[in-house]
């Protein structure tokens, strides 16, 4: 049995495609009518993270924030209560390195094996199945699910002990947040310079400023459709500020990227924390 918790944008789709690859799914989420389309599908709902990882051998969590990862982890209902010796817990959250290292220890003490393996890739990957694991921890207990991870992803990068691939996702995550940002504010200028923005952005697509990413933002820019998000402002926010506290701590300063994420803080502060972070363009646009 494997349990799967947090059912949100990307852990619905995530917990989805374990379910139609044939396996038995017991799945848990704090807003419990979220459950239901995979229970409808033949997932069995739990009431509590402990009740998972008592019937699960193998968990996956797919959680909102660091706070959310500690409120399922720990307590009298808590994950590592129900979860039994030699069983594997992969975090796919994005936190702190620092939060992964502790939560691995945690674990470990109660014979439980751990691994970091956060995702980069948004909810169309998600979907199909296209994801990108960073994935920190013990190389045997990777090759162990690696099976499932090639359920839900198309690579699974190793990137080291536990809190390697949690560094990793905020490495990229840094440089997502601001590649889109830059990419808002060139649209924007060409388009103040008189350029039709259509053309503005084929034109960048065709040089080598190209990258995936601003591909799959190109409609979002061009229908200015920022209220559904794949990806929403809050989230790049959090990340950003993780990347900005982990680089403290380690005596590094990123200009940039705080810079971008103050631009990320005002779209906040316009009451759009929950659309896509593409709306960055929105903002640029009028400044």
């Amino acid at each position: 049995m494997i349990g799967f918790i947090g059912i949100g944008l990307m852990g619905s789709r995530m917990a989805g495609r374990l379910l139609d690859a044939g396996n038995d799914l017991v799945i848990y989420n704090r807003t419990q009518s979220k459950m239901q389309p995979l229970i409808e599908k033949g997932a069995k709902g739990a009431s509590s993270p402990k009740e998972v990882g008592s019937q699960a051998d193998i968990v996956f969590t797919m959680l909102a924030d660091p706070k959310a990862v500690d409120a399922v982890a720990y307590g009298e209902q808590g994950l590592l209560v129900g979860m039994k010796p030699g069983s594997l817990w992969i975090d796919s959250s994005t936190i702190s390195p620092t939060q992964s290292v502790q939560l691995a220890k945690r674990a470990n003490e109660k014979k439980i094996r751990f691994l970091d393996a956060p995702v980069a890739g948004s909810t169309g990957p998600a979907e199909k199945g296209e994801l990108l694991f960073f994935v920190g921890g013990d190389a045997a207990d990777l090759e162990e699910v690696r099976p499932l991870l090639n359920v839900m992803g198309k690579a699974v990068h190793h990137k080291g002990a536990n809190g390697a691939g949690t560094a990793m996702k905020l490495v990229n995550n840094l440089m997502l947040g601001q590649s889109v940002a830059a990419f808002a504010e060139a649209v924007a200028f060409g388009e103040s310079l008189g350029l039709d923005k259509e053309g503005v952005i084929q034109s960048l697509f065709a040089g080598p400023t190209a990258a995936p990413i601003l591909h799959f933002k190109e409609n979002k820019m061009l229908k200015e459709d920022f209220e559904n998000a794949d990806f929403k402002v809050n989230s790049i926010y959090k990340d950003m500020e993780l990347a900005s506290e982990e680089a403290y701590g380690h005596g590094f300063a990123l200009p940039l990227s705080n810079l971008v994420k103050a631009f990320y803080g005002l779209c906040q502060q316009q009451g759009k924390g929950d659309y896509d972070f593409a709306t960055i363009y929105d903002l640029l646009k009028k400044h």
